[in-house]
């Protein structure tokens, strides 16, 4: 019975992978799905179609305890130029115009309600939604020549969306110089900015992604999924209201399977064998 579910999940995958390689490519191996923007002719911009692909590649089998972690990376020297301008010329019309950014909301809100990490891989510039979409990942780790930037106020179109992410993650002052200026910031910039992670050489992106990845596989993964969903929503609410919701959390983390086999292990000064559930 196990073979066959499994059989029949990796036919699944299979399938999907094909599917959908006009646009991305994935690959999934020990807990770790990996999706990559494969769009270069358009610079991985976020058209409806990519945002459609990505949203599916990101949920499918979300639930599944073998899924560890997410990572989002692209061809080429463009991480994501941002939206397919072309989709939002007046000639496509207003209620094309609203799907566009109304795709985009359900892509972002995927990467945040997925049950586990999801890491933007960044190896080159990072644009307008597409900056966006690395700034909503729960991490970015980036090579030392990748840029970021905001600038749509330079084409008419305040990056009103992007701005949201990365007001989230950069202070007000270094957000305001982006999104009024349109001008890139380098990957250094962006790390002191606290919008980037970790910057690394590009000959170490790769081995510094899965370096993180293999530490969070070390976690319960329903643990890490509770602290995903905690950490998201306290950031929304006054500070008594974080705090009666940390208390609320707690006692169930600690009440959960997980919750007492880590404290058992450590107790017995052991290595905590997790049940993920």
């Amino acid at each position: 019975m196990l073979a066959t579910t499994l059989t029949k999940c990796s036919r699944a995958l299979s399938i999907f992978t094909r599917q959908n390689s006009q646009y991305i490519l994935t690959s999934e191996s020990n807990g770790t799905r990996e999706i990559i923007l494969n769009h270069e002719e358009t610079k991985n911009s976020l058209s409806l179609d990519m945002m459609s692909h990505l949203i599916e590649a990101i949920n499918v089998n979300k639930d599944d305890t073998a899924l560890r972690a997410i990572i989002l990376s692209a061809k080429g020297n463009v991480f994501s130029a941002g939206h397919n301008l072309k989709e939002l010329q007046s000639s496509a019309g207003l209620d094309q115009h609203k799907l566009v950014f109304q795709k985009a909301t359900e892509l972002m809100k995927s990467i945040l309600q997925s049950p586990v990490p999801v890491i933007a891989k960044v190896n080159g510039f990072a644009a307008a939604a597409g900056c966006q979409l690395a700034a909503t990942c729960d991490m970015i780790i980036c090579s030392d020549t990748s840029k970021f930037s905001t600038p749509g106020a330079n084409f008419g179109i305040f990056c009103s969306t992007p701005g949201i992410a990365i007001g989230r993650c950069m202070p007000k002052s270094r957000a305001t110089y982006m999104l009024f200026t349109g001008e890139p910031i380098t990957a250094q910039e962006a790390y002191e900015s606290g919008l980037v992670t970790k910057v690394v050489p590009v000959d170490q992106l790769e081995s510094e992604v899965i370096n993180i990845v293999d530490k969070i596989k070390l976690k319960s993964r329903r643990v890490i999924a509770m602290g995903k969903q905690f950490y998201y929503k306290q950031i929304e609410l006054d500070l008594p209201g974080a705090y009666k919701l940390g208390e609320d959390i707690m006692v169930k983390n600690i009440n959960i399977e997980d919750g007492q086999e880590g404290i058992q292990s450590f107790v017995e000064k052991r290595k905590a064998n997790w049940s993920h559930k």
